[in-house]
């Protein structure tokens, strides 16, 4: 029977636990587990704590284990006697049968025992083993299956990749078939888009060469836009193959549709001439109704060709050949026109001349409205027909309104009357050009540029009759003995004036004489310029008849009624010249009648006639706001004669060949040219220039008149003081016989005298010549400062040389009289 084994472990097994022991210690382990492994430990630990005692250890041994390690309960029954287990041993080891009878059988018994023992003992390690060899069997064929798996995975995963290949490459294959299968269908679509083009011209060609095909069918315009089109691309194309041949037949096909197009319209614009000129000639042809029938016919038969002439005009900037189909048809319609209004036009001409033979004005005026009205209607004719305009209406229209011109240039050249020529440029400028031509310019081109050239004809001879005019009525003018009849003539104007003024007291309801003007037909242009209410800032009721312009001088009325013409006709520069020239022969005669009315009257008549048509000349030329200078080059010579002299004299001959700058002739090249100098003239100033003459030669006079013996007894008296004051003899002024008391008292008694009974007829004259207080005060104020500066002076002489008793003898009248007699000019 075996004993059982030792109760502890050999020291070897105990080292190796010990040292697995450390291996999981913490807190330093020697070789950490993780989780998983952890948890493998624990549940083989486990499984092993639960396996069962083998059967055949023997009782004792089976005895002395304590219950804590035989937790599951022996399902065998514990036998009754050591007998029965020996039996069941040997039974286990298949010797029931025998007997141990030598020691022989005992020992192999014996080792039968102890083998079966250590398989015993090793069972449940072998059994371990074998379940793992059982997991590691599985583990293996699991993984034989994984790698079989895998390696159907990698084939599938090829033939995939294969299969996925070549399904790319078909899929490009058919996007690559796709893209060229749509080229090529936009390569044949463009083909045939181009073709379309060529293809057109047997189709175009068919229908040009039809007979029946016309102008005006519905098809015609649309082929016509299908033949531009074809033109236009295979223009724009020249690298095709047939490029020339086809544009050569497509232009060819354009040039039968325009010759259809031009034969259309020529033929129903020739028809239409024919038909009007077939109608009776006698008829007035330059009636209203004449002119209304060359229009409502021409009117009647646009819509025919407006269209194809509008379709032409659209195509005429893109082909040259449409241009000159156009510029044909132009020709055409404008050559119909001028062959019916040419005659027409003359004829009414004609007729006007000869209605209107002596009224050039009514001439020119009715001749130029009736050629703005053919403008007028020409231009809205040509509307009915073109879109477009064209130059050549307006030659046309300047060709029609020349016969007009070449009527009235003879007439306009043989007029000698200002005022005639004035009207006329007044109807040319005003009537025509700012009326008429600027409020329609655009169908007045060309009548505008004929009145142009018939005004700048007018104003030619208007300047040229002027010239003559101021030479002929103005310098050259001879008064009659009426005109310098001053101051007659006013006063009888005075007394007619006062008359009248009687009468109306006695009819207050009849006109006054403030509403008569007495005027010849050359001023009737100057009553709003020239009024007496421009001079006079008086009522016109008290007007003078020195401000009527009847009364004016001849050459004065006649130089302001030709400035007065030529202001608004003429351009300013020559307006200019041709009022300094007028103003100065004015100022010229009027220069000539003042000396002729003092030779004939008085001093006094003769200035103050010059005062006042001087004064009348300054005020009517104020308003016409132009600048009245002119400027005149003259050639002054004066160097080149200083020079010549130097040069002819005998001492300048050695000097001739020297080869210096003191040269003889060097010298008077240099120092003898002319020079170039420029005078500026302005009339106003020299209107203002004379009058001022002429008031301070009337101031001079009257104040010699009154004053004269005065002066000269203080220009004695200053010359006695003078002559003491430079070291001579000391005279005293009452010693002398001439500055007696009685001899000054007999002065001034004179002075005083003259004074009073001259002054009142000089001062009737200003009002009767002036007519202006304020002018007379002006003009007087002069004289009464002179008079009253020299009884100043003599005042205080006469209180510095005399005593009382010779003041008294002298009786010299005292400012104050002196004063109140010249009050009288207030």
């Amino acid at each position: 029977m075996l004993e059982p084994p030792p109760a502890e472990p050999p020291p070897a097994g105990r080292d190796v636990r010990d040292r697995l022991s450390l291996w999981d210690r913490r807190p330093q382990p020697t070789a950490p587990l993780s989780d998983r492994q952890t948890d493998s430990v624990l549940e083989l630990k486990a499984a092993a704590e639960n396996l069962p005692v083998p059967a055949e250890l023997p009782i004792e041994d089976l005895c002395s284990l304590t219950s804590q390690s035989l937790p599951v309960l022996l399902t065998a029954a514990v036998p009754e006697s050591t007998e029965d287990v020996l039996l069941k041993g040997f039974a286990a080891l298949g010797m029931e049968d025998e007997r141990i009878e030598t020691a022989q059988q005992f020992f192999s018994w014996f080792a039968q025992v102890q083998t079966q023992m250590d398989q015993d003992e090793g069972a449940k390690y072998r059994q371990m083993r074998d379940y793992l060899s059982g997991f590691q069997e599985q583990c293996d064929a699991i993984l034989d299956d994984v790698n079989s798996a895998l390696q159907h995975l990698e084939s599938l995963q090829k033939q995939y990749l294969f299969v996925s290949t070549k399904t790319g490459t078909l899929h490009e294959a058919c996007e690559q078939l796709l893209k060229e299968q749509s080229e090529l269908v936009d390569l044949a679509e463009n083909i045939q888009q181009k073709l379309s083009y060529f293809n057109e011209l047997e189709n175009i060609n068919t229908k040009l060469n039809s007979p029946t095909l016309s102008v005006n069918s519905e098809g015609f315009i649309p082929m016509l836009a299908k033949l531009d089109d074809c033109i236009a691309y295979i223009s724009s194309h020249p690298n095709f193959k047939d490029y020339p041949v086809y544009l050569t037949k497509f232009k060819q096909c354009l040039s039968k549709a325009m010759h259809l197009i031009k034969t259309y319209t020529v033929n129903t614009l020739q028809n239409l001439t024919t038909q009007l000129m077939k109608r009776d000639p006698s008829a007035v042809p330059n009636s209203d109704n004449a002119f209304t029938l060359f229009y409502v016919k021409f009117r009647a038969a646009a819509p025919k060709v407006r269209t194809l002439i509008e379709q032409v005009e659209q195509r005429s900037e893109k082909m040259p050949e449409y241009q000159q189909v156009l510029n044909e048809i132009h020709q055409c319609y404008l050559d119909q026109r001028e062959l019916l209004l040419g005659p027409s036009i003359a004829s009414t001409v004609t007729e006007l001349t000869s209605q209107n033979n002596r009224d050039h004005c009514a001439l020119v005026r009715s001749g130029c409205a009736f050629m703005v009205h053919v403008c007028q209607d020409e231009h809205q004719l040509y509307n009915e027909f073109f879109t477009k305009p064209t130059p050549k209406l307006d030659e046309l229209l300047e060709k029609l309104c020349l016969s007009l011109y070449d009527v009235l240039r003879p007439m306009i050249i043989h007029v000698i009357h200002l005022e005639t020529l004035s009207e006329l440029c007044g109807i040319l400028k005003n009537e025509m050009l700012e009326d008429h031509v600027q409020n329609n310019a655009e169908q007045l081109g060309a009548f505008a540029a004929g009145v142009k050239q018939m005004l700048e004809d007018v104003q030619e001879r208007l300047v040229y009759r002027t010239h003559i005019y101021i030479q002929t009525d103005i310098t050259g003018y001879k008064p009659a003995p009426g005109d310098l009849a001053y101051p007659d003539k006013l006063e009888m104007m005075e007394q007619i004036a006062q008359s009248l003024k009687e009468e109306q007291k006695k009819l207050p309801s009849e006109a006054s004489f403030s509403d008569v003007r007495l005027e010849d037909p050359e001023s009737c242009s100057l009553v709003k310029s020239g009024s007496a209410e421009s001079l006079n800032p008086r009522h016109q009721s008290t007007i003078s008849p020195a401000d009527l312009h009847g009364m004016w001088y001849p050459t004065v009325r006649r130089t302001l009624v030709c400035l007065s013409k030529l202001y608004r006709c003429i351009d300013r520069a020559v307006f200019q010249g041709l009022s300094q020239e007028a103003l100065s022969a004015c100022i010229q005669s009027l220069l000539g009648a003042a000396d002729s009315i003092s030779k004939n009257k008085t001093q006094v008549d003769g200035q103050l006639f010059l005062i006042k048509h001087l004064l009348i000349l300054r005020e009517q030329i104020a308003p016409f706001h132009t600048d009245f200078t002119i400027k005149e080059i003259s050639l002054d010579l004066k160097k080149t004669r200083d020079a010549a002299f130097k040069i002819l004299n005998p001492k300048a001959v050695s000097r001739f060949f020297r080869l210096n700058s003191n040269n003889a002739l060097i010298q008077f090249l240099l120092e003898g040219t002319p020079e170039i100098r420029e005078h500026y003239i302005d009339s106003k100033k020299d209107v203002d220039r004379h009058l001022k003459s002429a008031c301070e030669q009337f101031i001079q006079q009257q104040t010699k008149q009154f004053i004269e013996q005065l002066e000269e007894f203080m220009t004695k008296a200053a010359a006695l003081k003078t002559m003491a004051t430079q070291g001579g003899p000391n005279y005293s002024l009452s010693q002398q016989p001439w500055a007696q008391p009685a001899k000054i008292n007999d002065l001034v008694s004179s002075t005083y005298k003259t004074i009073k009974t001259k002054l009142p007829s000089t001062l009737r004259s200003m009002s009767l010549y002036l007519s202006n207080k304020d002018t007379e005060l002006i003009l007087f104020k002069p004289v009464r400062n002179n008079i009253q500066q020299m009884f100043q002076k003599l005042h205080a002489l006469l209180k510095e040389e005399f005593s009382n008793e010779d003041l008294q003898i002298i009786a010299c009248p005292s400012m104050e009289q002196v004063n109140l007699l010249l009050s009288m000019s207030k």
